[in-house]
């Protein structure tokens, strides 16, 4: 991830359109050794407006940005938290919760504050992560994949792993808060890590 970029490697390169250094670091444990990730901004790429109102605009948006931008392979992930009591908020506005440049204690924080009354049994809601893979900006087909990690919202942050709204997201299977996970077990379990292994078997499958 924070290898130069014009680095020798017999991996393939590509960027990647996120400034979340969390996001990154989960993505480059995750891909292992096939591919050498560099950060958007580490190649002086200004993020891109996200004016989608889906995971999967936004993600394109993001992808065909950096792509365009780099002139390397692309890849773009755009996640959020979905709320039952909240009708799926905050959504695609997850990292922008609390206002724009939020930061990410804020943001967990006012989510706490909206659902203070809400009750245990309507504290559901899972994490999405929309992923694309875009072979150079004027890829017709890009690779888009979704994973979904179902939990609920705890009463108190927990925890102090991971990134985000981690610390207040409680696993439907374990019953246990990302945030207190082992990174392998988050990974094996969460949106993200779902999202990826599907894009890592639909890249075998082409190669």
């Amino acid at each position: 991830m924070n290898r130069a970029a014009g680095a020798a490697t017999d991996r393939q390169r590509i960027v990647f359109a996120s400034g979340n250094a969390g996001k990154a670091r989960e993505i480059e444990a995750m891909l292992g050794d096939h591919y050498d990730v560099i950060l958007q901004g580490d190649l002086g790429i200004e993020p891109v407006a996200e004016t989608g109102t889906t995971f999967e605009a936004n993600s394109l948006l993001k992808a065909e940005h950096a792509a365009r931008q780099s002139g390397l392979p692309a890849l773009a992930d755009d996640s959020g938290i979905e709320v039952d009591a909240l009708d799926g908020a905050p959504g695609v506005y997850s990292a922008r919760y609390a206002g724009i440049g939020a930061s990410d204690t804020a943001n967990l924080q006012k989510l706490l504050d909206v659902m203070q009354n809400v009750p245990a049994d309507r504290r559901g809601a899972r994490f999405r992560c929309v992923l694309t893979f875009m072979r150079h900006a004027d890829d017709n087909a890009p690779l888009v994949v979704e994973g979904i990690w179902e939990g609920r919202i705890a009463l108190a942050p927990c925890g102090d792993g991971g990134f985000g709204y981690d610390p207040i997201f409680i696993d439907a299977v374990s019953g246990v808060v990302s945030a207190a996970m082992p990174a392998a077990e988050k990974n094996a379990r969460s949106h993200r890590g779902k999202a990826l292994r599907e894009l890592q078997r639909l890249l075998a499958a082409a190669a």
